[in-house]
């Protein structure tokens, strides 16, 4: 039995379907449902900060607080009540590290995002997940 669960999500399609069985074991087991979403910063850490960093921050910002708004609503009509997170850093880092704080009993991640080049560099986000969490991981597959 599950009381809270979190899902990551970036906006793709994996990550969707992710979001729906999230929201299939809350109403299964009348959990708490919390959503995050982690703005990479590491993809652009390289770069001088300027403008250009604030500017591609700002974008990233952006589209995380539209991907939960939509996944919000997602839930809303379904009758599950979210909470959402919007976090800055390494993405497996960041939804290990509020999991923990949160106390979840369950992290649901998909097991491909939108971050091809850094699955290729440093491994997919919910590998780290996986080898780093001692909290139970689903891993959805499209």
């Amino acid at each position: 039995m599950f009381h809270k669960v979190l899902v990551a999500i970036d906006g793709s399609s994996q990550s969707l379907k992710s979001l729906e069985r999230a929201i299939d074991e809350a109403k299964t087991w009348n959990a708490e449902l919390h959503a995050i979403y982690v703005v990479e910063i590491g993809l652009f850490s390289s770069l001088p900060v300027d403008n250009t960093w604030e500017v591609m921050y700002s974008l990233l910002e952006k589209e995380g607080k539209e991907i939960l708004s939509a996944a919000t609503k997602k839930a809303a009509d379904v009758g599950v009540e979210m909470t959402i997170h919007l976090k800055q850093g390494h993405a497996g880092q960041e939804i290990i590290t509020l999991a923990e704080e949160i106390s979840v009993d369950l992290i649901v991640v998909g097991s491909l995002g939108k971050s091809n080049i850094e699955r290729l560099l440093l491994g997919s986000v919910s590998s780290f997940v996986v080898m780093n969490s001692r909290i139970t991981t689903m891993v959805v597959r499209e």
